[in-house]
């Protein structure tokens, strides 16, 4: 996919960074965090930079730092027999440093994940004058998982579906951000939920395509919208973070 011309960007560093990216990639694929296939995961990571580039994802420069640091570690494992058994014994698996850094970030997202529930807890208890929060949409569990590459993934394949052609078609001169953010918000007020498909339902623009994406970004990062699965892998789904106020417009729109 070809990177699009656009004014919209949005950068990675507000949402995940690389260590985010790789256990995702560890989730996705199945694999042992102590025993990762190098060679497999850092060539999906180089794609993962890729197609988030094409979808005028900016790229903070830590993500850089991490493929170099993939493709060095791959290439001391792809050394020949003799020159891996003297690496070897000069040091430990090259993997080691990496593992570490994965296990104890995971650690870190785990801790602050259960004080964000005790947070949400206190809030609900003692919270005044604050909006209700959204009601979770029946038979549906919540997943709280759910990261940009999640996102990221579903947009690929929305855009997959589109044939090149069509793609670049002329869109509006007046297509801002802040049009497809409202346009979101108009459609949680009249439905409990949506899926993430139905935003780009119709749309066969592909820039059109990717401001609603950055519009949706945007909104979960001020955090008016949240995005959940009801299962691993499933169906994306979108709904308010907070039960609409009647009489009342969202901040910040």
């Amino acid at each position: 996919m070809e990177q699009i011309e656009s004014p919209y960007q949005v950068r990675l560093d507000k949402f995940e960074g690389p260590l985010d990216l790789l256990l995702y990639l560890i989730k996705k694929n199945e694999i042992n965090i102590c025993d990762i296939p190098i060679a497999l995961i850092a060539q999906q990571y180089l794609e993962y930079l890729s197609l988030m580039k094409s979808l005028n994802l900016t790229v903070a420069g830590e993500f850089l730092v991490m493929a170099a640091t993939l493709v060095q570690i791959k290439s001391r494992m792809l050394l020949p027999d003799d020159q891996a058994e003297t690496d070897e014994e000069d040091g430990p698996d090259p993997r080691d440093e990496l593992v570490r850094r994965l296990l104890e970030y995971k650690r870190y997202k785990e801790a602050a994940r259960r004080l964000d529930d005790r947070e949400r807890v206190w809030r609900e208890v003692f919270g005044r004058n604050e909006p209700p929060t959204a009601p979770t949409p029946s038979g549906e569990a919540w997943l709280e998982e759910i990261t940009l590459f999640d996102l990221v993934d579903a947009l690929q394949s929305v855009v997959a579906r589109i044939p090149d052609q069509r793609l670049l078609e002329i869109t509006p001169d007046n297509l801002t951000v802040k049009d497809r953010m409202n346009l979101i918000i108009d459609v949680l007020d009249r439905k409990e939920s949506v899926t993430f498909l139905s935003l780009f339902e119709e749309q066969t623009h592909r820039l059109l395509i990717i401001v609603t994406f950055l519009a949706l970004l945007e909104l979960i990062r001020i955090k008016l919208v949240r995005v959940f699965q009801g299962e691993v892998f499933g169906p994306i789904l979108v709904t308010r973070a907070f039960s609409p106020i009647i009489g009342e417009e969202p901040d910040g729109l």
